[in-house]
């Protein structure tokens, strides 16, 4: 009968963690995080997040960018406590080595890189949960891209310099990376 009772407790503790309800996820399929419900530090609902992330880093050609993956983490983090997406402005500005993160899947491959850039799928599913997401034009040009060469979604302002001032001055925060 205790083995009954105890196999009973053990199935029921599995299907508990096992049948969790799935954290909420803006960004669809990218910033997995490990919820922490007792730690410090917890995001508030109630607070706006202005947050501009300065991408200057690089990464392999085989993997989204960490700094992309970081953003996501931080949207999701926001997300699935519950910030609704209107308290939730997150811009990411890429420029010197993360630049080419903003090519569309043709433009990498034109590039001799491989058939599909593995930051396009991430660059839209950021846009989709309403991350703007900037390449600096001065990068732009200096990498010899156009326009026409970047993942849809992705503005082009006319340097990072003016656009980390620019949200700086507007009471975003600056984390750079």
């Amino acid at each position: 009968m205790k083995n009954i009772f105890l196999a009973s407790v053990i199935t029921s503790c599995v299907l508990l963690v096992l049948g969790a309800p799935a954290q909420a996820q803006a960004v669809i399929g990218y910033g997995a995080f490990t919820p922490l419900p007792q730690a410090g530090e917890q995001p508030d609902p109630q607070r706006d997040y202005r947050v501009i992330v300065d991408l200057t880093q690089g990464g392999p050609d085989d993997k989204p960018l960490k700094g992309l993956e970081r953003v996501a983490r931080l949207t999701n983090m926001l997300a699935a406590n519950g910030v609704p997406a209107e308290q939730r402005k997150i811009v990411v500005v890429m420029h010197g080595g993360a630049s080419l993160a903003s090519l569309s899947d043709a433009a990498w491959a034109a590039r001799g890189k491989g058939e599909t850039n593995p930051n396009s799928a991430l660059v839209r599913a950021l846009t989709a949960a309403g991350v703007q997401v900037r390449l600096c034009g001065q990068s732009m040009v200096a990498n010899g891209l156009t326009e026409a060469d970047l993942e849809p979604g992705v503005q082009v302002d006319l340097a990072a310099l003016m656009t980390v001032i620019h949200h700086q001055q507007a009471g975003y925060v600056l984390i750079m990376n």
